[in-house]
């Protein structure tokens, strides 16, 4: 726990765990989670500087009691996105702190591939304004792939100069997890600029098994939130890896997970949400919402917070957090129990910063310019979106519910004058806009499985590379979409029965600088207006959407150059052969 201490805080806190003075804060007769043996224990808390001095019996300037309830240290969120959030980081943090949240790894690589490095540095300066703390990792794939066009791209010189800095905890999740297996240079020059630096690289590895998952771990990449299968997080912790059992808006692997953990290997498992939505943190709320879930699936309470708490500090290195111990950083949450996690309040470094539901904090700062006024499409009309097929097979993109991972299907589709009909198929049309430079690049293809009917819906929300993209069953609708999303700068429309219902995200189409609450009403309203319109009520369907231009999960994907084969990794024609 090296750290910078003076020698009068040092006596301090001292003096205050072996009794001879006061503590600054006591928390009284609540039970507190050992983490080390995953058993709940009784006894007063006390914290002196920011630190807790030690448990057991003590006296303090400001005591809380908190009888009945207990106390774990702060849920610690081992990957997500605020910018999948549709936040400000004031915002979310005002959001997941009342929740038990004290920390999250952060990683903005959505914001960057839009901003470059001025996106980022937004994220850190606001997250600042906020209790709640930000470890940002440095996106490590920008764009995530060659295969699409981002707003920045960040290339292996400017990762080692940004590591070097203090800006960066460490370097964010390693997508392109192929050119990794096959020694790519470009790629692992970025790795070993971290590793010089000694920090920390995150993983991204779906499916990846056998040696070319040993050339993964090999590189220095040890966490992985991407495991499909028990049997694939089993093989990844006999690697030596840390999995996070993710439980987010559009993916929920947790339940799919928690076979592979038992009593011997929990230890190499942490818990995240990765992208979750402002309206499920609303009604639903943070990583609180995956212990409820992990308890119900048979978890003991005691060992899935250890999942959020010690397991995420230690996976992440993160010296002085995730324990209620001596000298340990007096971030703390108070919950009825654990097993409902319904939270009382929240310590932040020995201050209380909210209380049953409620953020004690507020705080905004003005947006910069870099990360406003950030669509830049081609104007597109209803005959961009024509798809002239050489015959009647043709290659589609097939949803899951509750997955990211998607079918490459081969499907019989008619044609007429010179375009696709569609009309009578679960099949639509699905379109990526390119938005940064105005090339007028626009990728073509279709998608099964989301249910529009009569219209259309957009979003510039499109991972990773967050170009627009679009799908309906009707070209003027789509073309009306795209054309709304130019005008308001970003956000997510839907365009049915001659109704436009619109979502804006000003801060680099991607997130609202509007309030929590207002943002998730109107979120709202277009989820319902999108379920009315026919969308697959068993997917989420933005988010589900957002996903669908991301050329590093399994299997189909669609960006603006094209179809895209991942599992090839590479392209491949809409025309099935």
């Amino acid at each position: 726990m090296a750290e910078n201490i003076r020698l009068e805080e040092l006596r301090r806190l001292c003096d205050v765990a072996a009794g001879r003075c006061k503590a600054d804060i006591v928390i009284k007769n609540a039970r507190w989670l050992d983490v080390f043996n995953a058993r709940l224990e009784e006894g007063d808390i006390a914290i002196c500087g920011g630190k807790i001095a030690g448990t057991g019996s003590y006296e303090g300037e400001a005591e809380y009691d908190f009888a009945g309830k207990v106390v774990t240290p702060g849920l610690i969120d081992g990957h997500m996105h605020i910018e999948s959030t549709q936040l400000s980081p004031e915002e979310f943090a005002a959001l997941a702190v009342p929740h038990g949240t004290t920390l999250v790894i952060a990683d903005p690589h959505e914001i960057v591939n839009v901003c470059g490095l001025a996106g980022a540095d937004y994220i850190r300066r606001a997250a600042a304004r906020t209790p709640l703390e930000v470890k940002l990792m440095l996106p490590s794939c920008v764009p995530a792939t060659p295969f699409e066009t981002s707003g920045a791209v960040i290339d292996s010189f400017e990762t080692s100069a940004a590591l070097r800095s203090s800006n960066f905890f460490g370097l964010g999740e390693m997508m392109n997890y192929p050119a990794v297996a096959a020694g790519d240079g470009e790629v692992l020059k970025k790795v070993v600029a971290a590793r010089l630096e000694d920090k920390l690289i995150d993983g991204h590895a779906p499916a990846m098994s056998g040696k070319d998952l040993n050339a993964y771990v090999g590189a220095g990449i040890y966490t992985d939130h991407e495991c499909d299968t028990a049997e694939e997080a089993a093989e990844k912790v006999s690697h030596g890896m840390y999995v996070l059992l993710r439980e987010g808006s559009a993916s929920h692997d947790l339940k799919n997970l928690l076979p592979a953990v038992n009593e011997y290997n929990f230890r190499r498992f942490a818990i995240c949400t990765d992208d979750r939505h402002a309206d499920d943190l609303a009604a639903e709320g943070h990583l609180d919402n995956a212990l409820r879930l992990a308890v119900k699936c048979g978890l003991k309470g005691e060992v899935a917070a250890v999942m959020c708490t010690l397991n995420a500090a230690e996976c992440y290195r993160l010296h002085g957090k995730g324990a209620i111990a001596p000298g340990y950083d007096a971030d703390l949450a108070v919950f009825d129990d654990l097993s409902s996690f319904r939270c009382a309040a929240v310590f932040k470094g020995g201050r209380l910063v909210a209380e049953e539901g409620r953020a004690l904090f507020s705080g905004r700062m003005p947006l910069p310019a870099a990360v406003k006024n950030t669509v830049n499409a081609a104007p597109v009309s209803a005959a961009t979106f024509t798809i002239k097929l050489k015959d009647r097979r043709a290659h589609v993109i097939g949803l899951i519910p509750n997955t990211l991972v998607t079918q490459n299907l081969v499907e019989e589709v008619e044609s007429r004058g010179g375009d696709v009909c569609l009309e009578g198929t679960d099949i639509l049309r699905l379109a990526v806009v390119e938005r940064h430079f105005a090339s007028g690049r626009v990728g073509l293809g279709f998608v099964k499985g989301f249910g529009l009917k009569n219209g259309a819906a957009a979003t510039t929300v499109s991972h990773d590379s967050h170009n627009i993209i679009v799908v309906g069953d009707d070209k003027r609708a789509m073309a009306e979409a795209v054309e709304q999303l130019r005008k308001t700068g970003g956000g997510m429309v839907l365009v049915h029965g001659g109704k436009v219902t619109s979502v804006p995200l000003d801060i680099a189409g991607l997130m609202s600088s509007a309030p929590a609450r207002q943002h998730a009403q109107l979120l709202e309203e277009l989820y319902k207006q999108s379920y009315a319109a026919g969308v697959n009520p068993d997917i989420e369907g933005f988010m589900t959407l957002s996903f669908l231009g991301l050329a590093v999960i399994p299997q189909l994907r669609l960006t603006d150059r094209g179809l895209f084969d991942v599992n090839a990794f590479g392209f491949t024609s809409v025309d099935a052969d």
